[in-house]
């Protein structure tokens, strides 16, 4: 960035000239005038675009929340899937894990006593309700 001499012959808004007697007695009032008025002209704009905005912003909104509503009914079904996929294949682990220790309490110890199944330990586990069937779409 350097500093370059201004030159007077470009067109373009130019300061205007401020006499000697003017200086002392309108020189603030006339920047604060402007100041003023620009910053109305500033709030009037803003207030026209956020007038002119509301609507399309609410529509924006609605439409959101639609997208999302339907999103909601289309995971339903997917959600009840995965529900029973994962009762199942949590059904069919405990099995297998209980089948795992039998025959590792069966191989450790054949004739200690300890290494039988206790009262304690159920055989299998209990069964959980079917999850009800999802929607037909």
């Amino acid at each position: 960035m350097t500093d370059q001499p201004t030159d007077s012959s470009q067109p373009g808004p130019q300061p205007e000239p401020v006499a000697e007697g003017a200086a002392a007695s309108g020189a603030d009032a006339a920047p604060s005038a402007r100041a003023h008025e620009w910053l109305s002209q500033l709030e009037s704009m803003i207030q026209n675009v956020a007038r002119e905005a509301a609507p399309v912003a609410r529509e924006v909104g609605a439409k959101a929340a639609e997208l999302a509503g339907v999103a909601a009914v289309k995971a339903g079904p997917a959600a009840q899937r995965a529900a029973a996929m994962t009762t199942e294949y949590g059904q069919r682990f405990a099995e297998k894990a209980q089948s795992v220790a039998a025959d590792l309490r069966h191989e450790s110890g054949a004739g200690s006593p300890s290494a039988e199944p206790t009262d304690e330990a159920p055989e299998r586990l209990p069964e959980l309700p079917e999850p009800p069937e999802p929607p037909a779409a």
